[in-house]
């Protein structure tokens, strides 16, 4: 079957790599996503990633309970790296060929962000995590994503979370909420949705790129949705989809 997009931007979060467990890295978990990426790359996708931090430290929680917000981003930055490490061994361990960039020169663990190293990267077929965010507190993962993605010339932003698409409330929360699947991005920020921060969708927007929201947790996923399979909900404003924009699909 064939693939929707030739380059793409992936967005974890980092809730994605906990599995059932309440905190950290759960190595079943991160196999599984990795394994999931290598069937794209055999399909001869061009992969960059952005992972979240959400299952180690979260800035804007340390901000809310009286950290300096800048030193609590800095934190949450420097715990994506934590996750990039992780997904990087995974991956090579199975045999994808891998680079982590940090916006935060580590030289030790990873290449700095180099915006030409990095689509030469791509070009010859590795997978690239971007690391530390955008590198600046008040930004963020959702809006590194869609920076990256527009940096790389990516045909879409796909971003893998616990639900398989943009619901109109929590549907861990909400039982009777709606699973959209199709949204334009003005429509996103006007219902004030909060798949990803206004500026993400704003960027994404202002460069022509879609967003497609699945779940990780589904087995093949991530390939099912480059392939236009599966359940997932499509941000972009192509107006062949415009007689979707109503279109909802009960929870479930």
């Amino acid at each position: 079957m064939p693939v929707l997009y030739k380059r793409v931007l992936l967005k974890l979060s980092g809730e994605a790599l906990m599995g059932d467990s309440d905190y950290g890295l759960d190595p079943a978990t991160v196999k599984r996503v990795a394994e999931d990426i290598k069937e794209a790359v055999a399909l001869k996708i061009e992969i960059c990633i952005v992972i979240g931090a959400g299952n180690i430290f979260r800035g804007v929680k340390g901000a809310a309970e009286g950290m300096d917000r800048s030193t609590a981003d800095y934190m949450g930055m420097l715990a994506t790296v934590i996750n990039c490490l992780a997904l990087q061994n995974a991956l090579e361990q199975i045999g994808v060929d891998t680079r982590v960039q940090s916006a935060i020169p580590m030289s030790s663990v990873s290449e700095p962000y180099i915006r030409r190293r990095a689509i030469r990267h791509i070009e010859k077929g590795r997978v690239v995590i971007f690391a530390a965010g955008t590198g600046n507190p008040f930004f963020t993962t959702d809006t590194a994503a869609a920076l990256r993605a527009s940096e790389m010339s990516c045909n879409a932003l796909l971003k893998g979370t616990k639900v398989n698409g943009i619901y109109s409330a929590d549907p861990e929360k909400d039982p009777t909420a709606i699973r959209y699947k199709h949204l334009t991005h003005l429509e996103v920020l006007a219902r004030d949705l909060k798949v990803m921060d206004a500026a993400a969708i704003s960027l994404a927007r202002d460069n022509n790129i879609p967003v497609l929201v699945f779940s990780m947790n589904e087995e093949n996923s991530f390939v099912n949705v480059l392939q236009g399979q599966g359940k997932f909900t499509i941000v972009d404003d192509q107006p062949e989809n415009s007689k979707n924009e109503t279109k909802e699909v009960k929870n479930g």
